[in-house]
């Protein structure tokens, strides 16, 4: 009895050694703050709240600008896009490793059967050939003693998250450069159409000026000027073509279509041009999808830490295998073949070369390198929110010097035209005063067209996630928008 109690302590050794150093196991020291965060931006003084929804949807922010072929191409981005199908496999991909490294920690339960020919010293047989036939079922579990499985199993579940989180801002970045090219189209369009509309209007000068050349009115000075103006203008028209054609073939791309098939006819650009909100704070960012990819993937650095020190303590298995072995297939089954053992399983490698100590320097630079990504990204982000921030407010400014400047040269240049039409002013005069015209109407949609393209920068910046509301009462009124909650 003593005998048999005896054994019974020495086959738990193993396992009260491994309880006892699992006291030693130490937990991974706190995070240093990644990076300052400002209460607020600079560009701005009045402010919303807005709390972290980095896991929420962003929200149908492109309607605000009330067109519905942008409502469509935005959508069809969404669904077709390569980009997105590419994160959303990485995420299926990261999702299937979580299921693996949580299956590590569960017990491992398996069948086998096996038929071995053998003859030896060591077999009952001796020197004479025997057949011995085995089947049976095993069972192993690995005791997480010491937290190296559920470190793995936390990573990887924080790898998913990221994951997750960057397939939002894919599609946050897909949504975005598709409502891009497509205002960027539409304000290629208008300037298409004023820069043929003041062809026409050279092209009229020139048959006037012709008709007076044959009178004997003007010099053919006067004939090859308007001829070198409307030549130019035309050349400005084809070059804006060749760049509607590009934004019109990349926009085909984006929504997932051969740009051989793709169109998009011409269309006046109707599209509204919605009003941020004065400012948003700082903590606006958490809500920024590549923030929070960036952040999950700094913890998961920090999992890993805690995966490689746990390889300095012993690994921990209880095994159990049950089944039967016979030398003959009749008696296989039979209750008197019968065989089963149990076991713990202890490992601690002595001596390793210093593999482990490098796996767990390998593991703390690879912190280090994700706690200065994330630093990174979150001083890009401010940086691209200030970056907007400053030109809407800039850009607004412009727009009313700008429109200012328009109707200066609008008036100049019908002024100018009535006195060339009565002999008053040369043509150099008229050619000027239209040539300033252009200008600055182009610059006007110019600046418009930066309007939009800061906008819908600043919501991409911000995170998206934002619904457009109007005011009762005014539909068809400037836009405003409201964060999502």
């Amino acid at each position: 009895m003593n005998t048999e109690s005896s054994m019974k302590q020495l086959a738990f050794a193993p396992l009260m050694a491994a309880l006892l150093l699992a006291g030693c196991a130490t937990a991974l020291p706190p995070l240093p703050q990644a990076a300052p965060v400002p209460a607020q931006f600079k560009e701005g003084a009045r402010w919303t709240v807005a709390g972290p929804a980095e896991a929420q949807d962003r929200g149908e922010w492109w309607k605000a600008f009330r067109d519905p072929q942008l409502d469509r191409l935005v959508e069809q981005a969404g669904e077709r896009s390569t980009a997105l199908q590419e994160a959303a496999a990485r995420l299926a991909q990261a999702r299937a490793l979580v299921r693996s490294a949580r299956a590590d920690r569960l017990p491992q339960v398996g069948v086998g059967a096996s038929a071995v020919r053998q003859a030896g010293a060591n077999t009952p047989q001796g020197a004479t050939p025997g057949t011995l036939l085995q089947a049976g079922a095993s069972l192993s579990w690995e005791l997480d003693l010491f937290g190296r499985l559920s470190r793995a199993q936390q990573a990887s579940v924080l790898d998913a998250q990221s994951r997750e989180a960057l397939l939002q801002s894919t599609r946050l970045l897909v949504q975005a450069e598709a409502a891009q090219l497509y205002l960027s189209l539409r304000a290629l369009d208008a300037e298409r159409a004023l820069v043929r509309e003041t062809v026409a209007a050279y092209d009229g000068t020139l048959r006037l000026t012709q008709r007076r050349h044959q009178a004997g009115d003007v010099a053919e000075l006067d004939v090859v000027r308007v001829q070198a103006e409307l030549a130019g203008t035309e050349a400005d028209a084809l070059a804006l073509d060749r760049q509607r054609a590009q934004l019109e073939h990349a926009l085909a791309v984006l929504v997932g279509e051969s740009a051989s098939a793709f169109s998009l006819e011409p269309a006046p650009w109707t599209s509204a041009l919605p009003v941020i909100p004065a400012g948003v704070p700082g903590t606006v960012l958490a809500r920024r999808p590549d923030v929070a990819a960036a952040q999950s993937a700094l913890l998961a650095a920090q999992a890993r830490v805690g995966v490689a020190q746990a390889a300095w303590f012993p690994d921990v298995a209880l095994t159990a295998d049950g089944g039967f072995a016979s030398p003959e297939l009749g008696d296989l089954f039979k209750w008197s073949a019968r065989a089963w053992s149990i076991g713990a399983l202890l490992s601690l490698p002595l001596f390793d070369g210093g593999r482990r100590e490098a796996a767990v320097q390998s593991a703390q630079a690879q912190l280090d390198a994700q706690l200065a990504q994330y630093r990174g990204q979150l001083l890009e982000a401010f940086r691209e929110v200030e970056d907007q921030l400053a030109a809407l407010r800039l850009l607004d400014e412009q727009a009313k010097a700008q429109g200012r400047a328009v109707g200066s040269a609008l008036r100049a240049s019908a002024i100018s035209e009535t006195r060339y039409r009565n002999g008053l002013v040369s043509q150099l005069e008229l050619l000027d005063a239209r040539r300033s015209e252009l200008r600055n109407r182009r610059q006007a949609l110019q600046v418009r067209s930066a309007q939009y393209q800061a906008t819908v920068g600043l919501i991409r910046a911000i995170g998206g996630g934002w619904e457009a509301t109007a005011p009762a009462g005014q539909e068809g009124a400037e836009r405003r928008f409201a964060t999502a909650r």
